[in-house]
């Protein structure tokens, strides 16, 4: 009895089309004839994920199969045929789409036509990991593939940065696994989960075939300071209590360095003050405001003078301060 597609991918019945094609990638990396020659285990289970993806992989042939029209390899499931081909074929084992390719040693797919598997998902994925042997007719020795040139693998990297980084870019270093470092400029107005493509900086070609590329992941930290809603940024400013009496001249943090801002007279916790164009950027490149919450802060030690002069302001002069609505 064939086994399960699902249970060949080791994915779930509920798992996303992302998911199948993501199981698919990584098993079909690792048991492709190309990449274990002369194993006839590794090629059995190639075939075997090959013909899971076939199903799992075409949305018509996955609703049919979840539905019990066909069976898991392609055939229509019709009482009376024993489980075979209502056309009386025994059935190819990488589905009805496939039946026409020509096969390799051990009935691996080889040249031929017919259309891909999953809609041409199947050769896509393999032209990605492979480079264009995935897709390409029998070798010289009749294998899976030609054996010309190969791309090498792209690096996929992640890397954390700053927030004044992603607001002006600059150079950067980052390490590879393989203990080298390599060098790259982030963009002014760098965003998170942006990806920079590096080309030639990833792995080494094989037969001759070109590097792969070096895509890094950028992810900016979160700020000790500023809190960020798009191209806006926010942040706590102490004052002292003279200051928010009498008002003044205080020096506020930016992400371009210290600036001077006027705080007015009589200014209470939670009254906000802007600052145009010291926020962060959107994907336009356009700069943000600065948001300053003044936050109004007792001295950090006791002072004996100040808490005489509360005593008796509370008093001479008591009264209940109210939310303005």
């Amino acid at each position: 009895m064939t086994q399960d597609p699902y249970q060949i991918l080791g994915v779930s019945r509920s798992a996303s089309a992302d998911d199948i094609r993501k199981a698919f990638r990584k098993l079909a990396k690792a048991n492709h004839p190309d990449v274990n020659p002369g194993n006839a285990a590794a090629e059995e289970r190639f075939k075997r994920v090959s013909a899971a993806f076939d199903i799992l992989g075409d949305p018509e042939k996955k609703t049919k199969f979840d539905r019990g029209e066909i069976d898991a390899d392609g055939r229509e499931s019709m009482r009376g045929f024993g489980g075979g081909s209502p056309f009386g074929g025994g059935g190819s084992p990488f589905g009805a789409r496939n039946a026409g390719r020509r096969a390799g040693p051990g009935g691996g797919p080889g040249g031929g036509s017919g259309a891909g598997f999953g809609g041409g998902d199947f050769d896509d994925i393999l032209a990605e990991m492979f480079g264009n042997r995935a897709g390409a007719g029998a070798g010289p020795q009749g294998g899976f593939g030609a054996r010309g040139p190969v791309k090498g693998d792209d690096l996929r990297l992640r890397l954390e940065i700053d927030l004044e980084e992603a607001i002006k870019g600059g150079p950067k270093r980052i390490s590879l696994p393989s203990g080298a470092t390599l060098d790259l400029t982030i963009p002014a107005a760098a965003r998170d989960g942006q990806t920079l493509r590096l080309r030639g900086k990833g792995e080494a070609g094989r037969q001759g075939g070109p590097t792969g590329d070096a895509l890094i992941e950028l992810a900016i930290r979160p700020h000790p300071l500023y809190r960020r809603d798009g191209a806006d940024l926010s942040m706590d400013l102490p004052i002292s209590v003279p200051d928010a009496i009498l008002g003044a001249r205080v020096d506020a943090p930016t992400p371009d360095g210290p600036v001077s801002l006027t705080v007015p007279p009589r200014a209470n916790s939670g009254q906000t003050l802007r600052l145009k164009g010291r926020g962060a950027t959107d994907a336009q490149g356009r700069r943000g405001d600065l948001l300053a919450r003044l936050v109004v802060m007792l001295p950090d030690m006791p002072d004996e003078a100040l808490e005489a002069f509360a005593r008796e302001w509370r008093d001479k002069r008591p009264y209940l301060p109210r939310r303005k609505a």
